[in-house]
């Protein structure tokens, strides 16, 4: 399977960024991580088929809302009122759970710039 992802770019304080995640087959569950400079990586938000929602970022709740189109095999992370500090790259996999390992196959990451 493969994972295509889109979206991301430079985008001022307080701005929106809507994250997307193709991914080339059916009925994977799939998370959101990300990883900013020198730091590890880190889950924000998973969804299964059934559009079963886990947030793990206590910084990102509020902001950050998974939704998936299973009619188009894609996973979507919408982000509003970004701040400095979600800069990252941004990366989609398939699997569940908090833990990166627990991840099969992995998008190319797409680098979000929250900055003025």
């Amino acid at each position: 399977v493969q994972l295509q992802v889109s979206g991301g770019g430079l985008v001022q304080p307080g701005g929106s960024l809507r994250l997307s995640c193709a991914v080339s087959g059916e009925g994977y569950a799939i998370g959101w991580f990300r990883q900013a400079p020198g730091k590890g990586r880190e889950a924000v938000s998973c969804i299964n088929v059934y559009h079963d929602m886990i947030d793990y970022g206590d910084s990102e709740k509020g902001r950050f809302t998974i939704s998936r189109d299973n009619a188009k095999n894609t996973v979507y992370l919408q982000m509003n009122s970004l701040k400095p500090e979600d800069t990252a790259v941004y990366y989609c996999a398939t699997g569940v759970g908090s833990n990166w390992r627990g991840y099969q196959n992995w998008g190319q990451g797409t680098l979000v710039t929250v900055s003025s």
